[in-house]
């Protein structure tokens, strides 16, 4: 990270950052989340700066602004001061430990389930309450970039972020929200870094092959994301392509501090721009649209979740990525929920004791069974083949033909993000064989394979949730992240409203639910106008 994206200075205010939030969401967020949210914002920077984070200032010992909310960051450093932070506070941490179901009685989460990922052994987790910090989804569909094993995990996202937070959810029986507002992100070509950096931090413009600016008929540089991902869309359909940030004619110090971002959060392009010696202040920076990410703190998808961040389910609560209905968050907003969820988690169980539930002995040997079969079944059908290879579907093949199916039909960039009904049933119909492949004839090798196995089991359910929204939501909200070519316009007069799921945990089936829209800041919501104070 080389910026906080989301940070309240003296000229906003948390009303103004819900006003810009729901304007950046097409008009579709939690007001009530997003308002406690931007409450919190400062409160998470001014912590991290006193661990030890280093937020660079100017001469006036004022944060170094950049753009409308962000300001300046040596992000390099958060993760390391926060592991040494969380030691501080004598936290007990479980390292390669994969958490695999939630424990759940009567609607009340109990305990967890677990796997360590080096050793095998299995754990049962016994807790009061519970709160998911797990992250989004990628690896749903197939990068642009997939160009073989080497390129495997060209992503923007992190890989290992695999919805298994989500996934657990769903497999409980929890409420979820607006897994079809999927995030698409305009990022540098082949190389999937950031361009937010230069376009917004350094105020430079869009143009395609024939020089033109392209954000203008989109409301100019400062447009919502999901508009910026059609205008580069729209220039490839409309026969304009390549298309570029115009780094062009740039001050020397400026292309230096460019150079500073992308060396710490995308070297290999940078040492692919030295080793070409490729001068960006004499060509533009050609740029790209990525696959589809489900995500809670730039999108909307998630956990639905109340202003405490708990889920329906009792004493599971869900923040930054997992928490739904609030985008915009980014990682201000997250420490912010993890500031309000860990609150009131502490508050209800402090005069509680830890559930006296047994767990069912049943229940553990059907976990047990669900996690070890790959790797029983690798054992047992190796031994029947002379050639050491085992009868079975490896993760990684599994996890291409997924990649493949989403990409083709659940609109993936292959497709610029187009979809319809017809696709939608085909991509939900084929999500199902995909399951049945994978219960009956994944195979791991060893621990490690056993943990992809994990993670397509996870992807799968958040694959067959995300189809479902997709396909519910008749019409186009988000052009650019979800177009729908059979109902291409937005219509407030049904779906200004919350796509909901809950699957239920013995029959399987799912439930979708409308949750009304509740106004509580004044505003257009389809605009933006700062305030000014």
């Amino acid at each position: 990270m080389d910026a906080i994206n989301t940070y309240l200075g003296n000229d906003r205010t948390p009303e103004d950052f819900v006003r810009w939030s729901r304007w950046q969401a097409g008009g579709l967020i939690r007001e009530d989340l997003t308002l406690t949210l931007a409450q919190r914002l400062n409160e998470t920077v001014h912590l991290l700066e006193e661990w030890g984070v280093p937020f660079p200032k100017n001469e006036k010992g004022e944060y170094i602004r950049r753009g409308r909310w962000d300001i300046d960051m040596y992000g390099e450093h958060m993760k390391p001061i926060m592991a040494e932070k969380i030691k501080s506070l004598g936290v007990e941490v479980l390292n390669r430990v994969y958490a695999t179901n939630l424990i759940v009685s009567q609607n009340r989460v109990i305990g967890a389930y677990g796997v360590n990922i080096r050793t095998g052994d299995f754990y049962i987790i016994k807790a009061k309450a519970i709160i998911i910090a797990t992250g989004g989804a990628s690896n749903l569909y197939k990068t642009y970039t997939n160009d073989g094993v080497d390129c495997h995990h060209q992503l923007w996202y992190y890989p290992g972020n695999v919805g298994s937070g989500y996934a657990m959810g769903i497999r409980a029986g929890a409420e979820m929200t607006l897994f079809e507002m999927r995030l698409i992100l305009v990022r540098t070509k082949d190389y999937n870094g950031p361009i937010d950096t230069i376009s917004v931090g350094y105020n430079l413009p869009m143009v395609n092959a024939r020089d033109e600016q392209i954000l203008q008929k989109y409301g100019g540089e400062a447009s919502p994301r999901y508009l910026r991902a059609k205008a580069v869309i729209d220039e490839w359909l409309n026969g304009s392509p390549p298309t570029y940030v115009d780094t062009r004619r740039i001050p020397p110090k400026v292309m230096e501090d460019i150079e500073n971002d992308y060396l710490n959060e995308r070297p290999s392009f940078l040492l692919f721009l030295a080793s070409n010696k490729i001068d960006l202040s004499k060509e533009p920076l050609e740029v790209y649209v990525s696959e589809p990410y489900i995500t809670g703190g730039h999108a909307g998808s998630g956990f639905w979740v109340d202003v405490n961040r708990e889920t329906t389910i009792q004493n599971l609560f869900a923040i930054g990525d997992a928490a739904g209905g609030c985008p915009n968050k980014f990682v201000s907003g997250a420490g912010a929920e993890g500031l309000i969820a860990g609150e009131k988690a502490v508050e209800k169980i402090s005069n509680e004791k830890l559930p006296d539930i047994p767990i069912n002995n049943d229940d553990i040997e059907k976990e047990k069974w669900r996690i070890f079969t790959p790797l029983v079944r690798y054992t047992e059908r190796i031994s029947k083949y002379t050639s050491g290879q085992p009868d079975g579907i490896t993760p990684q093949e599994l996890e291409e033909r997924l990649q493949r199916l989403m990409d083709e039909y659940a609109g993936g960039v292959s497709q610029f993000y187009r979809i319809n009904e017809e696709r939608l049933d085909y991509a939900f119909q084929h999500i199902q064989l995909l399951r049945k492949d994978a219960e009956n004839h994944l195979v791991a090798k060893d621990y490690h394979e056993l943990m992809k196995c994990l993670e397509l089991f996870d992807l799968l359910d958040v694959a067959e949730t995300l189809i479902l929204h997709l396909k519910w939501r008749k019409e186009t909200r988000w052009p650019g992240w979800q177009t729908r070519m059979d109902y291409p316009e937005r219509n407030d007069r049904d779906f200004d409203c919350f796509i909901n799921s809950r699957k239920d945990p013995i029959t399987g089936k799912y439930e979708m639910i409308k949750r009304e829209y509740k106004q509580l800041v004044t505003g257009d919501r389809y605009s933006y106008k700062p305030e000014v104070r």
